[in-house]
């Protein structure tokens, strides 16, 4: 029996109503009880995604605990009288649980992206026939000739293992010395077969008119290697201090739709100059027919820009390197699965056209371009990218089109939408996005940038040439498309790198 603090009896409604406010106190403090759990779960997480500077991270601590504090207070005063703190508090509880699962999400993708730096590159070796050839598969080839370039070791020697295996014979084959020679032996009927690197594959039609209508791939093998010269990059790379260092990122755009590990030609090479002190990048784009030599693989001999991606990204990172006399210790691979996926996430981006035109579709879509802004979906941003046929100025212009589309990512990316798309879009893309960028790298630039604020200057520029046809390492004995670089617009571009090292304003 209860009695009040007199010593009377208490009514059965006073004993009712003195049950249901001990009731309301106790979900009172319940809740914010969860509210401070989920709290300490949203702060765990925040701590583990490493963007937020510490100070931050201190003052937002104490901000929701306090507010956790005062709602517990409210409770125990109003003896569970206060129904709108209780939904405070259950509101609030939601929030910081969606909280923690976005950043939960976010840790998540981009750890897949930055996390695990893998020095193993892929080769995707194939193996090729006549269009009109009756076998359907590799182990229809069993007494096949098959023809081989001498001298390729990437992959060649594990390909005709699995050849042996299917066909379950030793094939003869016939050596050639390159892979033009290869693949005109195969048209012109002294082999029945060929095996190559799929990366070398758009060069032949530059050799072979519709080469790509008069052969037929019956088998496709994916060769891994562990590459030294990129485990070396790797190990460059990691010493550098991106919060005070000026530092270069090589971004590369490759020529193909698989696994974003095959090695392939570039068709995209851009250089991101970054002071993080002046808060200056510089853009710079060079065609990718540009005439040069590939270190340590050409010699004196020079090739197309985009054929170094064939022997490996170290080996583009130090064309281009050499080119501009600077040391590029950072790489952003991505292939064209990604910049469609990434744009279509985006719902489009709005891309500054300098010329009005007609695409010719070229592994995108036709369409007409018009001069200013044009609003792009993803396999119209790649369309418009590779176009260099139907543009003034040809591979010069693709070069300035390439950057028009990264800037209006960038730009697009900047918007509050997008940031709460963000852990969605990185961990689409991720498995076509490859970087020696660490996760440590990136957290320390982040936390920079909302340390300090600023904005950030952005110039572009794109290195010039002038078309002419000559031979190539890569493909010797056929006269290739190739662009000589015009040294004067070389020469600038080594400055304005020069200026941002030295933390000089760049001319608008």
């Amino acid at each position: 029996m209860e009695y009040t603090n007199q010593g009377k009896k208490m009514s059965p409604a006073k004993r009712r109503k003195n049950r249901i406010q001990k009731a309301f106190k106790t979900v009172g403090e319940m809740l914010v009880g969860i509210q401070i759990l989920a709290t300490l779960v949203f702060l765990l997480f925040t701590w583990r995604l490493g963007m937020i500077p510490v100070k931050y991270l201190a003052v937002g601590t104490g901000i929701l605990l306090m507010f956790a504090l005062i709602l517990l207070i409210i409770q125990v005063v109003s003896r569970g009288k206060a129904i709108i703190s209780k939904v405070v508090s259950l509101c609030m509880t939601g929030v910081l649980l969606f909280g923690s699962m976005y950043l939960y999400r976010t840790h998540s993708a981009v750890f897949d992206i930055f996390g695990d730096s893998s020095s193993v590159q892929v080769d995707s070796m194939i193996v090729v026939v006549r269009a009109d050839d009756a076998a359907q598969s590799v182990a229809d080839t069993a007494g096949y000739l098959y023809g081989i370039q001498s001298g390729e070791n990437n992959g060649m020697a594990e390909t005709l293992a699995h050849v042996n295996e299917e066909t379950g014979t030793q094939v003869q084959t016939s050596s050639y010395d390159s892979l033009n020679a290869e693949a005109g032996a195969l048209l012109d009927g002294s082999v029945q077969a060929i095996i190559y690197n799929e990366g070398y594959g758009g060069m032949l039609g530059e050799v072979y008119p519709e080469y790509d209508s008069k052969v037929r791939v019956i088998g496709q093998y994916s060769i891994e290697n562990d590459s030294a010269a990129v485990k070396e990059i790797q190990g460059k790379a990691a010493q550098v201090n991106v919060q005070n260092e000026t530092f270069s990122v090589y971004i590369s755009g490759i020529d193909v739709y698989g696994p974003i590990a095959t090695n392939s030609r570039s068709d995209v090479n851009i250089i991101a100059t970054v002071n993080p002190q002046t808060k200056q990048v510089l853009l710079t784009s060079t065609p990718r027919d540009y005439y040069v030599t590939i270190p340590d693989i050409s010699g004196d001999q020079r090739d197309k820009l985009t054929h170094a991606g064939i022997y490996g990204v170290d080996r583009s990172m130090a064309t281009l390197a050499n080119l501009y006399g600077i040391d590029i210790p950072f790489y952003v691979r991505v292939n064209f699965t990604s910049l469609i996926q990434i744009v279509d996430m985006m719902g489009g981006v709005d891309v500054y056209s300098e010329y009005a035109f007609t695409t010719s579709g070229n592994g995108g879509q036709v369409m007409d371009v018009q001069q200013g802004v044009n609003h792009f979906d993803g396999q119209q941003a790649l369309s418009f990218a590779r176009e260099r046929y139907n543009v003034p100025g040809g591979d010069n212009q693709r070069g300035k089109d390439q950057m028009a589309v990264i800037e209006a990512m960038i730009q697009k990316m900047m918007s509050p939408e997008m940031l709460i798309q963000a852990p969605s879009l990185i961990g689409s893309v991720s498995d076509s996005i490859d970087t020696n960028v660490s996760m440590d790298q990136i957290q320390k630039l982040v936390q920079d940038q909302l340390n300090n604020g600023g904005s950030w200057t952005i110039k572009s520029v794109a290195a010039e040439g002038s078309g002419d046809n000559n031979y190539c390492y890569s493909m010797p004995g056929s006269l290739l498309y190739v662009m000589n670089p015009d040294q004067a617009s070389v020469d600038n571009i080594k400055s304005l790198m020069q200026m941002v090292q030295n933390g000089e304003q760049l001319p608008q």
